[in-house]
């Protein structure tokens, strides 16, 4: 079946007009930089919040949060058929059924999601791994289910109106919430627990906040022709997800079962520092490209821009945040006497940050032909890369016990090759012409960094010229290298401004 069969008949892709045009290039502009600042924001803050924990919290405790994360992760699954994506998707304006068809739907499955949560609580099986605590936080997330299905439509209006100023709101008041909670329960001893109380404040903030910006009365229907033509796309961008749960969380979850504590605690703690820079980039960015790149699918000329554009700007700011991280991890743990406890975990670190360059460049990619319609594509590369963790993490956790799991994410990471094969069918993407000064660049900054590594680690003075000076070695390299090019992206950014 092609791709565009998915779509319901009357999504005809009609062409915009040059002020439409020029809008969605506006409207993207100014929200890739509210998501930006937002993310810079949050991430500071969350930054500081895995400083504290990381002093807190030991390894057993992150290992406890990592298993019930996993397991809600998974459950996330069947709280959604892709509705949200379908509509967001949709080349038509959705009517009032569609919009009730979807809450209604969704505020289903969360309430058996919920129940579901429920029953795993009441069997017990889980209280031996994770504890009472790790119990009560498994609690606040199974409420946070329901409260979520409120935020949805929201927050789908706003996305399909580009009106990212306002979207980013809510996730900045949860957040700043949820880490201060965090932050303060934990120096006060409450452990795992902290989160209990963060989540559960989370949830109720993100709502009130969400239905202030955009109000929408919930109103339970369920109209069969608007739910047949969004689940054409939704279940298939659904099983893309199905599997990607299948490849990370219901994976992490196996292991989280099989390895000590401890050691799951040492993975999950180098897996989530060394995805911050892919929040901080891929992610901010991604939030808005999947509604500008739908809008855009009839225009392939300024589609393929549109991703240039985007890998160009994730390029510039990820390579040099990884190679960073990567290279001043260690002398991080020997300057902070509490941090010493995470070095076991330090070459997971570096291969997952690493492995998350690859990812930079996928997931626009991948991105842009579930925008387009060619869902039957991304599911392919998904069971491949599904397959490929469950065959070969097995085999090196067996080999390296929990250092196997990043060695198999860095070799599979290099598979997302095929996500530049894949596009190039579609859309005419030049990728290295827009990422090789970053590269080059990034490389002279790791020479630089790892070799001055002893002298970083006998000081924070030394720690923060070790810093300043490498990122500087990058800048001095990369203006070398496509000065011209970067001054013409700000230009054209300027414009739209």
């Amino acid at each position: 079946m092609d791709d565009q069969e998915i779509l319901p008949k009357d999504d005809v892709v009609s062409e915009l007009s040059d002020e439409e045009i020029d809008q969605i290039k506006k409207k993207s502009v100014k929200g890739v930089l509210s998501f930006f600042m937002r993310t810079l924001l949050l991430q500071g803050i969350g930054l500081t919040s895995a400083f504290v924990l990381s002093a807190f919290l030991s390894p057993e405790d992150f290992g406890v949060f990592g298993i019930v994360t996993q397991i809600i992760a998974l459950l996330v699954f069947f709280s959604d058929i892709g509705l949200a994506a379908s509509l967001i998707q949709k080349k038509t304006e959705p009517t009032e059924d569609d919009y009730k068809t979807a809450f209604t739907v969704q505020m289903l499955l969360a309430w058996f999601i919920f129940f579901v949560i429920l029953i795993i609580i009441k069997l017990g099986f889980l209280e031996v791994k994770i504890g009472n605590d790790g119990i009560l936080v498994l609690l606040a997330l199974a409420i946070s289910f329901p409260l979520a299905t409120f935020k949805t439509i929201p927050s789908i209006i706003l996305e399909r109106k580009l009106d990212f100023n306002r979207l980013v709101l809510p996730q900045i008041f949860e957040q700043i919430v949820f880490h201060a909670i965090l932050i303060t329960l934990a120096w006060k001893g409450f452990g795992v627990a902290s989160y209990f109380y963060a989540i559960l404040c989370r949830s109720v903030i993100g709502l009130i906040v969400i239905q202030v910006l955009q109000p929408w009365k919930p109103k339970i229907k369920i109209n069969k022709e608007s739910l047949k033509g969004l689940m054409g796309f939704g279940l298939k961008f659904q099983l893309n997800d199905f599997l990607a749960r299948i490849k990370d969380q219901l994976y992490f979850l196996a292991l989280g079962a099989f390895l000590p504590l401890k050691d799951f605690g040492y993975m999950q703690w180098a897996k989530n520092w060394s995805m911050y820079p892919y929040s901080l980039t891929v992610q901010n960015v991604m939030s808005i490209t999947f509604p500008t790149f739908s809008r855009l699918q009839a225009h392939k000329d300024l589609l393929k821009r549109a991703i240039e554009k985007s890998i160009y700007f994730i390029a510039l700011f990820i390579f040099p945040i990884l190679v960073g991280m990567s290279i001043f991890i260690y002398p991080l743990t020997e300057l902070v006497g509490k941090y010493q406890k995470w070095q076991p975990a330090i070459f997971s670190f570096v291969l997952f940050s690493l492995s998350v360059g690859w990812s930079a460049i996928s997931t626009p990619l991948i991105n842009s032909l579930n925008a387009i319609g060619k869902i039957n594509q991304t599911l392919k590369l998904m069971v491949m890369w599904t397959v490929l963790t469950w065959i070969l993490t097995p085999i090196l956790v067996w080999k390296f016990a929990f250092n196997g799991v990043a060695i198999a994410a860095f070799l599979i990471s290099f598979t997302s090759v095929f996500s530049v094969i894949m596009t190039k069918k579609y859309i005419a993407v030049e990728i290295m012409r827009n990422i090789w000064p970053q590269l080059v660049a990034s490389l002279f900054m790791a020479g630089f960094g790892f070799f001055g590594i002893k002298y970083w680690s006998m000081s924070y003075l030394n720690f923060a010229f070790g810093g300043v000076s490498s990122f500087l070695v990058y800048v001095v390299v990369f203006f070398i290298l496509s000065k011209d090019r970067f001054l013409l992206e700000i230009k054209s950014l300027r414009k739209h401004i």
